[in-house]
């Protein structure tokens, strides 16, 4: 199972946990079931809120959470703060209190203004960031001072769709000054190393619905991961993921963390195609095609076979011919 030897599970927030301010069907009571033999963390690179705040709503949800249970893209970022400049520094804030009770905690005084001559500029997301404050992250940029965002997500999942991130908020801010900053959340290992500190996780699991922030970032931080698919990415991305950003585990729902991982059985046919089986779903690679040879009765499985088919090609997705029945 893909709890198998874990102490501590690491769970994305958006995508996996809820979608604004719905849970997600399975998640709450996959979590609760799991946290009665483990410790159970939420890393969440969403910086317009608080840890107690982002607690307070998975409790209402129904799952026991304190912000002690929550890393948030803030923290890992005023971490990441204290090495670059000196304590009590002036710091010029970009975003909300989810971010600027984070910085204040630390001992560091919030500036929203270039003017006051700020010893660093720190970067996150929350509704109310409008142009003015973009604009004074750019003067005071000049003086070739630091630069930290907490996180570079082009995306948020919201109940009505898809929204911009933070990640268009830094690109904003650095096609103005014409550098980047130091990032503290996901993908970079900051914000990891700041959750196993705090959980003393030893043989942790990460939980994503992202490959380019979640999935990618377990890899970097040597921590096994499972890519659900109740938010973001889907078949299509998983189909094309590049080493690197390649999941452990693929999972329908959270369900399947208690559940026996089907294993990826490999084969030959008589035409010298390879064949990968998972469950009762089969894909073949034959040269460069990929092909659906038995759906199966799961769509996850079929997904798992052809995943593995993909990425045992050796071939990036643009050099296959891949059966759209995989992704449609």
């Amino acid at each position: 199972m893909p709890l198998d030897g874990v102490d501590v599970i690491l769970a994305d927030l958006d995508g996996v946990v809820y979608t604004g301010r719905n849970a997600i069907p399975h998640a709450v009571e996959s979590l609760n079931a799991a946290a009665a033999t483990r410790r159970i963390g939420y890393i969440t690179n969403n910086a317009s809120r608080t840890a107690e705040t982002v607690a307070a709503q998975l409790s209402g949800f129904g799952l026991s959470v304190t912000g002690d249970d929550v890393v948030t893209s803030p923290q890992a970022a005023v971490r990441l703060l204290a090495t670059v400049v000196d304590a009590g520094s002036t710091v010029l804030v970009v975003g909300g209190e989810g971010l600027t009770s984070v910085v204040e905690a630390a001992g560091f005084r919030v500036t929203r203004s270039a003017d006051d001559h700020p010893a660093a500029v720190i970067q996150g997301f929350a509704p109310e960031v409008a142009w003015t404050d973009l604009a004074e992250a750019s003067f005071a940029l000049a003086a070739d001072i630091p630069w930290i965002a907490t996180n570079q997500d082009w995306t948020i999942p919201q109940e009505r769709g898809i929204a911009p991130g933070n990640g268009t908020l830094v690109s904003a801010v650095h096609t103005a000054v014409g550098r980047l900053p130091l990032v503290a959340g996901k993908p970079e290992k900051a914000i990891f190393d700041a959750a196993l500190e705090q959980f003393g996780a030893s043989s942790p699991l990460f939980i994503g619905d992202r490959l380019d922030t979640d999935i990618i970032g377990a890899n970097k931080a040597g921590i096994p991961s499972v890519l659900v698919l109740t938010g973001i990415d889907q078949a299509k991305q998983v189909l094309a993921a590049p080493e690197g950003s390649r999941p452990d585990f693929i999972l329908g729902d959270l369900r399947g963390l208690d559940e026996v991982y089907p294993a990826t059985v490999e084969s030959q046919d008589a035409r010298g195609a390879r064949i990968f089986t998972v469950g009762d779903a089969a894909v073949s690679l034959h040269g460069n095609v990929v092909k659906v040879v038995e759906e199966g009765s799961s769509r996850v499985d079929l997904l798992r076979a052809g995943a593995a088919a993909v990425w045992g090609s050796g071939l990036m997705i643009y050099g296959l011919v891949v059966d759209p029945a995989l992704y449609e």
